[in-house]
């Protein structure tokens, strides 16, 4: 099958984690070799701390590299403290291996890394990548643990063959302080699959099986088939959720509350799907939310419009996965931290790709402005913006 990288399409179908004939499969010998791995996460925040405290409470080699001193300092200090919504999910975290920034240079003496998950914001990615590309062992990989699509970005420092993507859907973690992470959502068990692990040319092969068995131990996990397919549905749900929550100042929960906002959303929603739709992407739910449905709704269909805002209204038996009212995007995070944000990789991308294509996102180039006259401080987020 043809795959056409610049616009990284790929096969229109899903496979589930279990193997099928013609799949890889893991035999104990391989669960062994995982364990062996020497695996780095590169951006110790909400995501790469979250999932690299995780690989390390289950017993894999991770050394955990962030920028940010005070983080490194608290987690050397008192360990990683990871919580959730239910008991089992806090505990604190002792077995990683940290390394600051400046202190990079150790890994030349040490072991190469086998399993790189970058986790750092997509403006970071190229110098991330490049940054750990030499510490890499001869059959080492990078991994995308990130928001927007930045494979290719990836691959233009370490090449195709080097780089997987890896979707967390509808996770929901944020920190809030040093060395302390804390997921506002309940796990995704048999209801909703967290984590998609795929290759950019679509086909099932051993590391991303060994990946996904990884990151099961978290939560569900599976392999897809379908990586641009994953990654452009996870695009529409963060272009949706993130800036206009950081446009607003609003929780996630509030702003699906307010009806204006909410209908404000769902434009967003549909007018990523039509771009993707037009790139060639077959694009996977969003959440509990049909492409197709979700567009039409933001083309005033009654119908469509009635179903989505049944999925998307706090409190609805359809939601898949209510969050903690107390929930904010990565984005809204990133705005009241004073950080820069995403916007240009998310909202911006989507309307920027529209443009490419021939189709208008008028609600992705208003709502990309706004958020960067909140971020340069020259507005301050308000659900007026948005006409809430």
């Amino acid at each position: 099958m043809a795959l056409t990288l610049t616009y990284g399409m790929a096969a229109p179908t899903n496979m589930p984690s279990a193997p099928r004939p013609g799949e890889a499969r893991l035999r104990p010998k391989d669960r062994e070799d995982i364990m062996g791995k020497r695996i780095a996460v590169v951006g110790v925040g909400a995501l790469g701390g979250y999932v690299g405290g995780y690989l390390a409470q289950n017993g894999h080699d991770v050394t955990l590299i962030d920028m940010w001193p005070e983080n490194i300092e608290a987690i050397r200090t008192r360990g990683l403290l990871l919580d959730g919504v239910t008991p089992e999910e806090k505990f604190t975290v002792t077995k990683a291996k940290t390394m600051h920034l400046t202190e990079l240079q150790d890994l030349s003496r040490q072991k190469p890394i086998d399993i790189a998950f970058v986790a750092v914001k997509s403006y970071d990615t190229e110098w991330a990548t490049a940054m750990i590309r030499q510490y890499l062992s001869p059959d080492g990989f990078v991994v995308s643990l990130q928001n927007c699509l930045n494979e290719e970005r990836i691959a233009g420092v370490v090449g195709w063959g080097k780089t997987v993507g890896m979707v967390a859907s509808l996770i929901s973690v944020d920190m809030y302080e040093p060395a302390t992470i804390r997921r506002t959502v309940a796990k995704g068990g048999d209801k909703h699959t967290v984590f998609r692990v795929g290759e950019v040319h679509g086909r099932i092969t051993k590391r991303v099986e060994e990946l996904r068995e990884m990151v099961g131990m978290i939560d569900s996990a599976k392999t897809t088939t379908n990586l641009w397919g994953e990654r452009w549905s996870k695009l529409c749900q963060n272009g949706m959720k993130n800036g206009v929550s950081a446009a607003t100042g609003l929780t996630g929960s509030d702003c699906d509350r307010n009806d204006t906002i909410r209908r404000f959303s769902i434009q967003l929603g549909g007018e990523a799907v039509r771009i993707g739709q037009a790139l060639g992407y077959h694009i996977e739910k969003i959440g509990k939310m049909e492409p197709e449905t979700l567009a039409r709704a933001s083309e005033n269909d009654k119908a469509a419009l009635d179903e989505i805002e049944a999925i998307l209204r706090p409190g609805s038996n359809t939601n898949p996965n209510p969050r903690a009212d107390i929930q904010r995007p990565s984005m809204a995070q990133d705005i009241r931290k004073g950080r820069r944000t995403e916007i240009e990789f998310m909202n911006g991308y989507i309307a920027e790709r529209g443009a490419y294509i021939g189709v208008k996102a008028p609600a992705h180039v208003k709502l990309t402005e706004i958020v960067k006259k909140v971020e340069r401080q020259e507005v301050k987020a308000a659900p007026a913006l948005l006409g809430g």
